[in-house]
Order: C-alpha cells, then structure tokens, then sequence
C-alpha cells in the first residue's frame, strides 16, 4: 500500500484475477455463481479487472445488495450452494460408496473445493479494499457483515481449520445422508408449470397435535415408516367426511418423517396428467416420496383419473419402491356416477355397459389401502377440542371450555377437527385481545 493509504491498482488486479482464475477453473460446482448473488460476484470480478471505476462501484453495489437480500455472510452462501448443488458428483455420491464413484470424479470434486475454500476465505473488507484501489477512493466503502449469521441443518463436514479436499468422502457421505439439489433444501414440492417448486413454508403441523381417528393414523404411519425402511409400501387413499383431518395428516407425516428422507409432492387434480413424467423423475433419487392429491375425485368424462390408473397399477415400466400415492376424498367411489349411467336391457350403445360401470366403481380399490375417517361425533369433538386447548394453554375449565366448543359447532361448521382447531384458533386470539391492557 502507498503512503498516500490508497492500495496499489496493479497489486489489487494481480489478486483479482488469480480469484477469475479460481472461478473460472470450477469443474462441478460453477452454478454457484448461476444465482443473483454469484452472478454479482463474478459480474464484480469482471469489473474490477478492466479498472473502469464507475463499473466497479456499480458491480461493488450489485453484489453487496445482493449479499444484503440472501442475510448472510458470503461463506454462508457459498456453504449454502455446495449444500444444494446438483451435479454428477452430488448425484451419483447419493447413489453409490466412495469406493464405487469414478476416480477423475472424486478428483473433480477435490479441486473445486480447494478453489472454493480459497473463495470462502475471502472477506468483504479484502473486496472493499479492491474496489477502493480501483476506484481511487480516498477509503473503502462499507463492507458487508452481519453480527448473526445463519447456519446449515445438519452442517456440512467442512471445517475452516483443515483442506476441504481432503474432505470429499465426508462430504458425498453427507449428500447419501441428506440429499442434493432442491430435495436436499426443500421438504415439501408443489407440480407446477411443468416442474417441481419446492415449498418454502410448509403447513407445519405435527402427529402430537393430531388426536382421534387412532386407527387409521397408526395405519398410514406404519404403511410410511415401511416405505422409509424399504419394505413394500401401499398406495392409499383416505376416505371420509370433510374436516377429519385427513390432509393434516398426510402433512404432519413429512414434517415428522423429513430427516429420513421423506419427501411430499403435492399434485393437483388438474395436473394428474403429469404423474408418469413426476414419478419417472422421482424413481431415480435416493429419497422417498409421497404423492399427494388432496381433495380427489372425477366426473363421469374425466379421463384425468387414467393418468393416475397408470401410477397406481404400473405399466410395463416397474412401480417404483420410493413412491407412493396418497389420496384424500369424501367420496368412497371417486368417479361420480349417477343412477342413469346403470344399464338398462333397453340400452344400445354399450355392449358391455355393465363393465364400464364396475370400472368406475373400482376405480377406489386400485389403492392398497383405504382408511375411513368417520364423522366426528360429541365425544370425538371434545376430545379433539381439549387437546388443542392443552397445546395452547387456554385458561378455562372443562366446563368452560365444554359448553362454549359445542355452542361453536352448533353456530357454525358442525363437529369435525377443522371445526375444532377454528374453535380454539378464535378462542386463542379472542383471550389474547382481552388480556391486552
């Protein structure tokens, strides 16, 4: 650095671009620099190395909001996207032993965490410092830093204090163990547009805030740890009146069960279409997913529901042992029928009209397993209402409590578990504003 405290162009420069070089030499991991905040970096690097002033402060700009919009550190997110990469070293480490990946792969892999440890190690201050010698600045302009920063769960076996080449076994044994790409980020996926978007905020219920219907609960359980284990694993569809909680549950499962491995894909009815390329998609990774259609049913022309005969019957491409099915309807006999579609000797126009209609009518038992959520009555109604009362810590006796959830059933949407958690949603605000001073 000079006397004048301005640090030297060409020195600035040298190291920019030995950090180009780094970058540019990545072999696996380049689309860590594909995102807003990567894009930035290297759009500042660029910037930096043809010593335009006004570019640099522009690129510098760039990259710190784009830092400042992700709220981390820049070794926080450079940990974020080994985390979530998805290439051919993510992808096969998942699939086979260290033993059994190819050699020039593990090389790879070794030499872009060396440059990306190198990346790592880079300070915001160091950055600043670069652009104040290219831009002539009487000092460096602010760096980015946070006094919190967040974290990976579970962390990454990389440590600050040794080699991260020397590292990628642990590594591809975290990718086994946790996953890659959007399956290792995400725990729940919407079909939407022709691809998978993971959901960023799932519904965040869980199995202890779910009470009644003991049967079918330990059933779908059983039927999703034995899909988790490896065991043979039934498609299911869960029937029965509306309010039951039969979507809470499947919801719950993927919240309870994700650090297993399972996954939930949620499917519209509109997008059944789509189920063969979803699952074909699917059948491939190491996770284990459940399908979700919520709310299913078809009309009498529907011809959606072959779409979904395929997934759940197979065709010649075997059924995939990390996918199931599960379904929620309040119809037992999911393709609507009406008593003039029963034939009559009268009718003419299909021979085997008798056939037809059995198919629509066992349409429902293609699922391995159905489970049937009753309608709640008084009993099962309070039960559910005192168990969510408990979890939120209301401050009423049973008598209190009793006599004011039937008053709500009576006033709006009858016994059920959703009219129960709206019950103790409404209560919960109601006493909270009351308490206030």
């Amino acid at each position: 650095m000079p006397s004048n405290g301005i640090p030297e162009i060409a020195t600035a420069q040298g190291e920019v671009q030995r950090y180009c070089q780094r970058l540019d030499g990545l072999l696996l991991y380049g689309s860590a620099f594909q995102t807003s905040a990567g894009k930035a970096f290297k759009a500042l690097l660029e910037a930096l190395q043809t010593g335009d002033a006004a570019l640099s402060l522009r690129g510098y700009a760039a990259w710190f909001q784009a830092l400042a919009e992700t709220g981390g550190s820049w070794g926080t997110y450079l940990l974020h996207q080994i985390a979530y990469a998805e290439n051919p070293f993510t992808t096969q480490a998942q699939r086979w032993d260290d033993g059994d990946l190819p050699p020039a792969l593990v090389a790879a892999a070794a030499h872009d965490l060396d440059q990306l440890q190198a990346l790592y190690q880079l300070s915001g201050a160091q950055v600043a410092e670069w652009v104040q010698a290219i831009a002539r600045l009487p000092g460096p302009p602010v760096a980015w830093s946070i006094t919190k920063d967040s974290s990976l769960s579970p962390p990454l076996p990389l440590s600050t204090e040794t080699a991260w080449a020397e590292a990628v076994a642990a590594l591809a044994a975290h990718y086994r163990r946790c996953g890659a790409g959007l399956f290792a980020q995400y725990r729940a996926f919407s079909w939407r547009d022709g691809a998978l978007w993971g959901i960023a905020e799932p519904d965040p219920i869980r199995l202890d805030q779910l009470t009644a219907y003991e049967h079918p609960r330990r059933q779908l359980v059983q039927n999703t740890l034995a899909l988790l284990k490896g065991y043979p694993a039934l498609n299911v569809l869960l029937y029965g009146s509306r309010g039951s909680g039969k979507s809470s549950l499947v919801k719950a499962l993927v919240n309870e069960y994700a650090p297993l491995g399972l996954r939930l894909v949620e499917v519209a009815k509109g997008d059944l279409q789509a189920l063969p390329e979803i699952v074909a998609d699917l059948r491939s990774r190491p996770q284990k997913f459940i399908i979700f259609v919520d709310d299913l049913s078809f009309e009498e022309d529907d011809d959606t529901f072959k779409a979904l005969k395929v997934v759940l019957e197979g065709s010649t491409t075997a059924r995939p042992a990390n996918v199931v099915v599960y379904a929620t309807s309040n119809r037992r006999h999911l393709v609507r029928e009406f008593f003039s579609d029963r034939p009559r000797p009268s009718d003419q126009d299909d021979v085997q009209a008798w056939d037809t209609m059995q198919e629509k009518l066992s349409f429902s038992d293609r699922f391995g397993l159905t489970l049937t959520f009753e309608p709640a009555d008084q009993p099962t109604y309070l039960t559910i209402v005192r168990h969510l009362a408990q979890q939120a810590s209301l401050p009423l006796t049973d008598e209190e409590l009793t006599a004011r959830a039937l008053q709500w059933a009576t006033r709006h949407n009858g016994r059920s578990g959703r009219a129960a958690r709206q019950f103790v949603d409404w209560l919960t605000a109601e006493l909270g504003l009351t308490a206030e001073p």
